[in-house]
Order: C-alpha cells, then structure tokens, then sequence
C-alpha cells in the first residue's frame, strides 16, 4: 500500500494541505507527517496565505488515525516517549501557523487525525462524520499529556472522559454541541461553506487574527506538566504490544493488565 503524501497547493490567500491516501483513509505515515511539517514550515514563512485549509483525500476520511503497521517496531518505552514527542513536534507546528486554519472533515477523524484536527482553529463537518480516539479498545497506548489537554480543551473533560475510556466515537452533532465543530453541512453545501468561511476569514485582519490565536495557544500551554512516565508506563506494557499484535491480525485483543 502506498505510503500517502501530504500536498499543499494554492489559490491566491487560501492554501490547503491535502491528506492524500484515500485506499487507507488518509491514515498518516511517517512520510505524511513529515510532508505535514514542510507544509507548515512553507505556510509560516509565507505572508500572502491569510487562510489554510486542511482536507483529507476521497470525501470518506478527515485522517483515519496514524498506520499501526509502524508501531510493530515499537520494542522499548522510550520508543513511545520518542514517538510522541516527535508527534508533539509535528502538531505544535500546526498550533503555531500564524495564519487560521480551518479542518474539513468528511467521515472520520480518528486517533491521529483527531489531534490534527483540534490542533486546527475551526471545523466543519459533513453529517455522518465520526471523531474518537479508541485506543483503550483496539491498541493499550495512551496521548500524550499535551493531546488530552487538547481534547479537554475542545470538547469539555465530561466529553473527553467519555470518549476515551468508553472509546466510543463521537458523532458530528454531538461534536457540534460540544463547540469542538463551529457546522455540520450536507456534503453538497460542503465546498460553498468552505468557500464562505474563507472569504470571511480572508477579509479580517492578519495581525489581530495572529495575536489572538497565540494568545489563545499560549494560555493553553501554560501550565501543561510532564508526561512521558505516563507515556513509558503506556508504550512499555504488555498491553500496548498485545494490542498492536491483535490489531494487525484484526482480532480482538486480550488485555492483562500489564
């Protein structure tokens, strides 16, 4: 299967990085996260983009997590502190873009996918869209301290909680509700809608748009603690090398507890 590729193309003060693996519904390699990065590192460095737009490929996902075939090499926990602290690297490039972005999500946005879209400044989302992070079913690994605060932030602890340890996925109204989606558009409505948003956005100013996003990342980040026991106590378990085993033999897992 492909390893996917991340695009970033332009039309004038609106850019769009596109999540380009539709066969395994956008689910991200590390080659995509680190075509993720240079569109980051190209649109901070770019004054005229007053808007970017993320997409996944295909109209059936947003970004269906991260491709569980890499964890298999995953031995040590410092492995999964690593891991998740180069994932932090690629997500806070994200939080940082100077410029608004704006996540559309059409079917899922899971794991992964999820944390880049709440990395993002807005969201719309097509009616049947799902978002969750269900690894406490399918692998026994955890998120970083700085992804819950993320997640808690965009849709409230009670939500979060839920979510999380029920892993249940969340639908696009309830995402809604909680605020994480500012609309939910029928598919057709789904290009228009993007275009307004952009327009809109497109017209307001650069520099206060700038401030009000960093101060915003900034009060969020403050006081954020360390995680990476919790990480280690995660990717160093029984559970987690059980869970990706089980996962690429797409059977149930058996949990130990270890």
């Amino acid at each position: 299967m492909s390893d996917g590729e991340v695009r970033l193309t332009r039309d004038g003060a609106i850019a769009t990085i596109l999540f380009d693996r539709p066969q395994a519904r956008n689910a991200m390699t590390w080659q995509m996260y680190e075509g993720l990065a240079a569109a980051c590192a190209e649109l901070t460095g770019d004054d005229g983009v007053r808007v970017a737009v993320l997409r996944g490929v295909g109209g059936k996902a947003f970004i269906a997590g991260t491709d569980i075939a890499q964890f298999q090499e995953f031995t040590t926990a410092e492995q999964g502190v690593a891991y998740e602290a180069k994932m932090e690297g690629y997500l806070s490039a994200l939080e940082a873009l100077p410029m608004p972005t704006l996540a559309v999500v059409e079917g899922w946005a899971i794991g992964g996918g999820l944390a880049i879209a709440a990395c993002c400044d807005l969201r719309i989302a097509t009616a049947g869209s799902k978002f969750g992070v269900p690894i406490a079913r399918t692998l026994g690994n955890c998120l970083s301290v700085a992804n819950y605060a993320r997640l808690v932030a965009a849709l409230g602890q009670g939500r979060a909680k839920r979510m999380l340890l029920m892993a249940e996925n969340l639908a696009a109204e309830e995402a809604l509700a909680a605020g994480f989606l500012m609309d939910v558009v029928d598919s057709a409505a789904l290009d228009a809608s993007i275009a307004a948003i952009c327009e809109r956005l497109n017209g307001n100013a650069p520099v206060t748009m700038r401030i009000t996003k960093e101060a915003i990342r900034r009060l969020q980040q403050a006081g954020i603690p360390g995680g990476d026991d919790l990480v280690r106590a995660c990717y160093g378990s029984d559970d987690f090398h059980a869970g990706v085993k089980a996962f690429i033999e797409k059977r149930a897992p058996q949990w130990s507890g270890r």
